[in-house]
């Protein structure tokens, strides 16, 4: 006589049934792509970038604002870290591409990872590198005569809140990567309004030396906003009429971009 069949549940009960964690596969995948920014070198690129920005912004206009009594290390330490900022943003956009074309994306999809924990673990690595690029620009920044003289408050309120806008811009980024594909198209997509966003602010200039007609546009855009804030923070301390703007434009862009980057993220192809 054969021997009775043995039901399948019963077949794999002596096997150990284990689950991974949201979170353990959150830092698995965040180490993955921390480490393979070690590995390539990306971690050096993110400590010299802020020092290309420093030299190329501050020397060029330093003498002609020493001119018109303008304390040019301070003035110009803002946008030197907002640009720092939008290049982690560049970075998240072609680290989400990338996963996007080479079909990385879809396999996580089909397995049991938790749905956000690929947009999340790349926002967590990008914040890694902002840090890191954040702490080196006030490095830089320091050399060439930046100070906060508002107390440690607002010295942690500028970090923050530079971070914050540099998180924001990442997650918008990273929903254009996952839908775009192309990390080289896409880098080439995202330069043009940083350059434009970023020359016609009140970052590298006053809004004086700006043409009438368009010195609407230059003082009310985002960029100009964030500059206020981050230069207020870190002179005299900044009073709420301009800290609520620039939170107004922050929190209207994470409104928008967060949403965007959760279904872009989580789409099937």
């Amino acid at each position: 006589m054969s021997a009775p069949a043995i039901p399948r549940t019963e077949l794999f009960d002596d096997f150990p049934r284990t689950h991974v964690s949201s979170f353990a596969q959150w830092r698995a995948l965040t180490g993955r792509i921390v480490w393979t920014m070690v590995s390539r070198g990306e971690l050096i690129a993110a400590v010299l970038t802020p020092l290309v920005f420093t030299v190329g912004f501050y020397l060029p206009l330093r003498l002609v604002m020493q001119f018109q009594g303008i304390d040019y290390a301070q003035f110009v330490m803002p946008i030197i870290v907002l640009q720092t900022m939008a290049f982690t943003m560049m970075s998240n956009a072609q680290l989400a591409a990338f996963e996007a074309r080479t079909g990385f994306s879809s396999r996580l999809q089909s397995m049991p990872i938790g749905l956000l924990v690929p947009l999340s673990s790349r926002i967590a690595a990008g914040l890694f590198r902002s840090v890191i690029s954040l702490t080196a620009a006030l490095i830089y920044g320091h050399v060439i005569g930046f100070e906060f003289t508002a107390g440690w408050a607002q010295t942690v309120g500028f970090c923050v809140f530079s971070i914050a806008v540099g998180t924001m811009l990442a997650i918008g980024a990273d929903g254009l990567g996952s839908l775009t594909k192309s990390p080289q198209s896409l880098s080439q997509a995202l330069t043009l309004p940083t350059l434009i966003f970023g020359m016609m602010s009140c970052g590298f200039v006053p809004e004086t030396q700006f043409p009438d007609w368009i010195q609407p546009f230059v003082r009310n855009q985002p960029i100009t906003q964030f500059a206020y804030v981050m230069r207020d923070m870190a002179a005299g301390g900044v009073s709420w009429e301009v800290l609520r703007v620039g939170l107004a434009w922050l929190v209207g862009g994470a409104v928008l971009f967060v949403p965007f980057a959760v279904w872009a993220g989580v789409r099937r192809a």
